[in-house]
């Protein structure tokens, strides 16, 4: 498993590409809204979590097609299904390279875009601990819908369609525990349902993505 993700790290890194693509989009499109909604402070601060969140999953959405798309192109997918290491361990490896090219960035510029937007004071420790709980599940989400696409035309679309709805739960819990955050009430219920659904989401995730390969090769 560590070298798979090692690997999928190695080939981001050297490519650079989707790590900047990712990040600049989450900042032009945070960044877009106190020009569309106006600069009073009052509003860009009772929109921000929203924001964030909202456009932190469109940005991951842009390389999930991705995360299996080369492998399977060039027979990679299918030798690492007939190896003796299990294919939903693969799903996870691949998963957790990709939270870390995509999510981690992400975490990093989320503070600095919520000052942008005015967040309240109160709120940024939660932001962070609701992204580093999200933002894992969004990968792991992600995997699924970027196994089912696999060999699909405009398989970016389609992935956007299967996995914007999943999303939503983690969506409302996020945006909810930095509101409760902001008005200096507990987060705690929120905190414990996003802790929930990546610990669903952990052995589900890769379980549905490995099903959904198996069948894309066969």
């Amino acid at each position: 498993m560590a070298d798979i993700m090692l690997r999928d790290l190695r080939i981001s890194l050297r490519q650079g590409s989707d790590i900047v693509v990712v990040v600049m989009f989450f900042v032009i499109t945070v960044a877009l809204f106190p020009f569309g909604v106006g600069p009073e402070g009052n509003i860009l601060a009772r929109i921000a979590a929203g924001v964030v969140w909202v456009c932190a999953m469109l940005a991951t959405l842009l390389s999930l097609d991705r995360m299996f798309l080369a492998d399977y192109e060039d027979g990679s997918l299918e030798q690492l299904a007939l190896s003796p290491l299990p294919l939903e361990a693969v799903v996870l490896a691949k998963a957790a390279a990709h939270w870390l090219v995509t999510g981690l960035p992400l975490i990093v510029a989320a503070p600095v875009l919520a000052t942008l937007l005015h967040m309240a004071p109160e709120g940024y420790l939660t932001l962070f601990l609701v992204m580093l709980l999200g933002t894992p599940t969004l990968s792991l989400i992600g995997a699924i819908g970027a196994s089912l696409t696999l060999g699909a035309r405009r398989a970016g679309v389609l992935v956007s369609v299967l996995v914007l709805p999943l999303y939503i739960p983690v969506l409302i819990f996020a945006v909810g525990a930095i509101d409760a955050a902001s008005m200096s009430l507990t987060a705690r219920p929120h905190l414990l349902f996003l802790g929930a659904i990546l610990a669903g989401a952990l052995p589900l995730a890769p379980w549905a993505s490995a099903a959904a390969i198996r069948q894309a090769l066969s």
